[in-house]
């Protein structure tokens, strides 16, 4: 089974999807799943993982609905206050959505560096375990220092990286992400997710020659046990289109085992989301 670990529906609001650019207009509009089921159709996708892109119990009951409502929709990465003083209450009661799989914060939008290891925070991630949720870590390479000291805190919470950390490929700004990156993969319960990656190069003259050394460095560090597909449907379309997103990773991994290409495709997403 093909599954597409990472992707977004929104009906879209200026306000609330500020964060979408003019770099990015072409996605200024509703994205939802019947247009979506339709090109994985195209593309040989069976399922995907929605993700949250608004910070809101809304949002995650949003998704939670549309889950309900088209069966390619096979898990959701929701949202929840996770410095809440009543975040058990809230995870007890998501405990019993079969859908829900874990939660994701937008820690990149974060002024403070280390806002991961806030007491608060760190607090909310620890309640986590208990309930068998997910987290999928959104950050920038510069918070990547601060990253590897959340997950040394939780060597049993299941984490996965999202986008490769957002190195900044159109800059080709290697070497300090790549260390950081090399440090974090020893940790086993830390996944990667190759996606996103289109978006950090030149939109428009991006190639695979480009975005290849990172995806190398994710590969050697995490292996294919621990990486997985994702499209960033529709985030992608701005610097492609989603055939072209899915080749970048499909040509890459052509060089490993058909075995290891089922894992990274799909077999992986699966298992870290409990599918």
């Amino acid at each position: 089974m093909i599954i597409d670990s990472h992707q977004h529906f929104w009906v879209y609001d200026a306000k609330k999807h500020s964060w979408i650019d003019d770099s990015m207009s072409a996605i200024r509009k509703d994205f939802l799943p019947l247009e979506l089921k339709k090109i994985y159709q195209e593309n040989g996708i069976d399922g995907c993982v929605a993700i949250q892109t608004d910070q809101s119990l809304k949002e995650t009951e949003f998704l939670l609905k549309l889950s309900a409502e088209h069966q390619f929709i096979k898990g959701v990465v929701g949202w929840v206050d996770l410095c809440s003083d009543k975040i058990e209450e809230q995870l007890e009661v998501y405990s019993n959505v079969e859908k829900i799989k874990g939660f994701r914060h937008i820690v990149q939008a974060e002024l403070d560096p280390d806002f991961l290891n806030q007491p608060n925070f760190t607090k909310g991630i620890s309640a986590l375990e208990r309930y068998n949720f997910t987290y999928d870590i959104l950050v920038l390479p510069h918070q990547l220092g601060a990253t590897l000291e959340f997950v040394k805190k939780f060597p049993n919470q299941k984490f996965i990286i999202d986008h490769i950390a957002k190195p900044n490929i159109k800059e080709d700004l290697f070497d300090e992400w790549a260390s950081l990156m090399k440090e974090i993969a020893p940790h086993e319960n830390v996944y990667c997710k190759l996606s996103g990656m289109v978006t950090e190069a030149d939109h428009n003259n991006w190639t695979p020659k480009q975005i290849e050394p990172y995806m190398d460095l994710v590969l050697n560090s995490f292996g294919t046990d621990r990486l997985l597909f994702g499209s960033d449907w529709p985030v992608c379309l701005a610097a492609g289109n989603y055939y072209k997103v899915k080749k970048l990773t499909t040509d890459f991994i052509a060089k490993c085992s058909p075995v290891e290409q089922r894992k990274i495709m799909g077999d992986n997403a699966m298992k870290f989301y409990n599918l």
